[in-house]
């Protein structure tokens, strides 16, 4: 029989990658990789991307797939961690999903479809949401597809966008097709759930050290590989201030300030996204027995 896939979930800076790396080490296991931006090659620092030295040996996937001018799918990090995840154990390894990009957890374990995409229906929508805002779609979505509404903020607009879009493809509420918390293949989760101060205070440490460490000459290095065309990866936390700094806009120290307010915005949303589920069960990280305590969910989940 084959083990359970190990996930390793919680907001931001909790810890993540650390405990992965024990699980791993513990379990003779390989880590998927369930951090959208750290697929992103070139993106290090700013995604606080383990190096090869730090991995210990660990084999990673899902690191380093995507140049900065492509915007992730979700639908191909299913299709490819799915297969990784069923390549680590075909290996007979164990294999351990490390990541807090909520949606692309559930992408890898949950039974989720995935509906599809139309670029001219999207451009649309994105111009009506500069032109009239938000909102009104939000208020769009509310009327076509109330279900779906209550689960999507109002101010995630983007979101918005895509239930809208998946409704006029489809014909279908988007709701139909919003992840169940139903498990494809036999998985066991652990998320690291700190005390708020703790978080706050390592949030605004790395925010600094990425800054110190390099992030500005890391930023310089990928503008000549599009990163300004880069939706997404533009975007990201850290790398919107970096382009801020280097464009004269801010200085470093209003960039290290807007990164760790936007990285503790991020980091409520990843709580709130992944409290409800029951599934996951929740470990202080500042614990000094941590590895010992998560090995122990994980041998409880295999039986």
């Amino acid at each position: 029989m084959t083990a359970p896939i190990v996930a390793v979930v919680g907001p931001t800076a909790s810890g993540k990658s650390d405990l992965g790396l024990a699980l791993a080490r513990a379990l003779d296991g390989e880590i998927v990789n369930a951090d959208a931006m750290q697929l992103y090659r070139g993106m290090d620092i700013g995604t606080a991307k383990l190096t090869p030295v730090e991995r210990r040996g660990i084999a990673h996937h899902q690191l380093d797939v995507l140049e900065v001018t492509e915007e992730a799918s979700v639908a191909a990090y299913q299709r490819a961690s799915r297969a990784d995840l069923a390549a680590i154990q075909g290996r007979g390894r164990r294999a351990l999903l490390v990541g807090g990009s909520g949606l692309y957890v559930r992408a890898a374990l949950d039974i989720l479809e995935i509906p599809p995409t139309d670029p001219a229906v999207r451009a649309r929508l994105e111009a009506d949401a500069r032109e009239v805002g938000g909102m009104e779609l939000y208020c769009r979505l509310r009327t076509a597809d109330p279900v779906a509404a209550q689960e999507i903020l109002p101010t995630n607009t983007r979101r918005v966008i895509r239930a809208l879009e998946v409704i006029e493809i489809t014909g279908r509420p988007f709701s139909a097709t919003m992840p169940r918390r139903e498990y494809a293949a036999p998985a066991v989760a652990v998320g690291l759930r700190p005390e708020r101060t703790w978080l706050d205070e390592r949030i605004e440490r790395r925010a600094r050290m990425m800054f110190e460490g390099g992030l500005l000459d890391e930023v310089r290095a990928l503008e000549p590989l599009g990163l300004r065309r880069g939706r997404t990866a533009s975007t990201a936390i850290g790398y919107s201030q970096a382009l801020a700094v280097i464009d004269g806009e801010i200085d470093v120290d209003t960039a290290v300030d807007q990164t760790a307010t936007a990285t503790r915005k991020l980091a409520r949303r990843q709580e709130s996204w992944f409290r409800p589920d029951p599934r996951i069960t929740w470990l202080d990280p500042t614990v000094p027995d941590l590895v010992q305590r998560a090995l122990a969910v994980v041998q409880a989940a295999a039986g």
